[in-house]
Parts: C-alpha cells; structure tokens; sequence
C-alpha cells in the first residue's frame, strides 16, 4: 500500500525531473485505497482523538493536493511529449513511464497532431478545394468555349496552351477527348 510520504516523493521526482518518472504499477489504485482507507479511519476514532481526527483529515486534504498536483504535472509533460513525437517522429521517449490511461490519450492526441498536419499540408499544396473535390493541372491542347462543369457552374473559355487547375473529374473528360492533357507535378 502507499503512504503519504510515497505520495510526497512520488511528487517531489515528478517536480525535479524533466522526464515522466516510473510510476508503481497500480498508482491510481493504490492512491484511491489509501485514501478510502485514511478516511475510513478517521471516521472510527471520531471523538476519541480530537487532535489526530484533525491531523487525519488534513493529511486526507494533503494526499489529494499532492496527488493532483502530480497528475497535473504528468498531464504538461505528455502534452510536451506530444509535440515532440509529431514534430520529430520519435514517440518512445517515456513511453514505457506513462499509465495506461496516459499511454491512450498520448495516441490519441499524437494521432489528432498528425490529422490536423495532413489537412494543412493538403490546404498548403491545394490538393482540395471547399467541396472536397482533388483538382488536377492540365494543358488546353485547342480553344474550348464555356461550358458547364460537374458541380453545375461555367467554366472557360480557355485559349490554347494555358494552364489550368480543374476538378479531376473534368480534367479527366478533356483528356480523355485530346483536348486537354495532364501536367506532371
């Protein structure tokens, strides 16, 4: 079982290193039991001690600052932790130290990182548009009047030789007919 002296120095290594530290196995349980436990005794020696009823319940009111205090820490180290695997790639650094629990919100938000860099590379390379829909860059090979695109809008006329980023399905049906041909990227 733990103690509060544990808790204490489970705290004051969390404090003074810049790493997660080695946790015991069943942290949180053995915390909620030693709380329960702490409580559980106060609540049996009600009148005979004043003092240590009072001294009980301050050591209660202690334990569960300082355990929250460690699970904060904990939580600004994993975010830190967090930046550095989606900014480096490297995600074992402290893996093996976190919880269980910790481990499923690190790939969690490891994975929530990646997502929102995928969107912003594909914003960034305009590989699609508002709808959804991936545009493709080709050549005009002749002049083609205006017409009506997929989504129902007119687009064109297009002259000769110009360059144009269309939706890949359009793109598709001028290349296809010889009107249009793919520019390599």
């Amino acid at each position: 079982m733990i103690s509060y002296n544990d808790i204490y120095e489970i705290l004051r290594k969390e404090k003074y290193s810049e790493v997660l530290q080695q946790l015991p196995k069943n942290f949180i349980e053995d915390f909620s039991l030693y709380l329960s436990e702490t409580r559980n005794k106060s609540s049996s020696e009600q009148d005979l001690f004043a003092d240590s009823l009072a001294k009980s319940k301050k050591q209660v009111e202690n334990s569960i600052a300082l355990f929250k205090e460690v699970i904060l820490r904990r939580k600004k180290k994993l975010l830190s932790l967090v930046f550095t695997a989606t900014e480096t790639g490297i995600m074992k650094r402290d893996y093996e130290n976190m919880l269980s629990h910790e481990k499923q919100v690190f790939d969690k938000f490891v994975s929530a990182f990646e997502d929102g860099d995928k969107v912003l590379s594909q914003m960034l390379l305009g590989d699609k548009a508002k709808n959804g829909n991936v545009f493709k860059m080709v050549m005009i090979n002749e002049v083609l009047d205006q017409f009506v695109s997929m989504d129902g809008s007119l687009i064109g006329p297009f002259s000769l030789g110009e360059v144009v980023n269309m939706d890949s399905k359009v793109a598709e049906i001028l290349v296809s007919s010889g009107k249009a041909s793919y520019i390599e990227e």
